[in-house]
């Protein structure tokens, strides 16, 4: 089915990543990913998303700094109109229009090194949804990850405000180093 989910309660160098190749032990909690927007600093927040179930590649690269670029349009079904700014990116995808595995496949074919998809409620919270393979036998080589409505929302709306196309952000992110983790979560999750 289209968009198929089941909701669970709570490379090559580019001249804008930074990447280092080392092993990060602890970046996976109760199968949560973590990553922290460094830019802009009104968000400057550790966002915890979800992998995909069954789809996707993991991330064997921790990205320092790297763009996450809102597709346009943000359902991301078709030929993105900023392609071109997600190449070698990360996506911020919002949920809805089509598949989640047909949004990660738009994001790869568009040279993204991975995709963040967003509830489309931004009122949610807490109720993470797992990504599931659509019935197309299709596969999809880079990262999705699900992330909550009201977060994307934020990210998004931060964007907006300050007027810039992309977030920077660190991704993925080993919280079990951070002794002030719960500090830096986003003061409108519930927790």
């Amino acid at each position: 089915p289209v968009g198929a989910a089941s909701t669970l309660p709570h490379s090559s160098n580019s001249l804008w990543a930074k990447e280092t190749k080392e092993p990060s032990p602890g970046l996976r909690i109760h199968d949560y990913l973590y990553f922290q927007v460094l830019s802009p600093g009104d968000i400057r927040y550790i966002f915890t998303a979800t992998p995909a179930k069954d789809f996707g590649g993991i991330f064997h690269t921790r990205y320092e700094q790297i763009h996450l670029v809102p597709a346009e349009p943000s359902e991301a079904c078709g030929e993105l109109s900023n392609g071109f700014f997600i190449q070698d990116q990360i996506a911020l995808v919002e949920r809805g229009g089509c598949s989640f595995l047909s949004k990660t496949r738009v994001v790869q074919e568009h040279g993204g090194r991975a995709v963040i998809i967003s509830d489309n409620a931004v009122d949610n919270d807490s109720f993470y949804v797992e990504m599931i393979q659509d019935s197309t036998q299709r596969t999809a080589d880079i990262p999705a990850l699900f992330l909550l409505g009201r977060d994307g929302y934020m990210i998004r709306r931060s964007l907006e405000q300050h007027g810039l196309p992309w977030a920077i952000i660190s991704i993925p992110v080993n919280v079990t180093s951070i002794p002030t983790f719960e500090l830096l979560q986003p003061p409108w999750t519930f927790w």
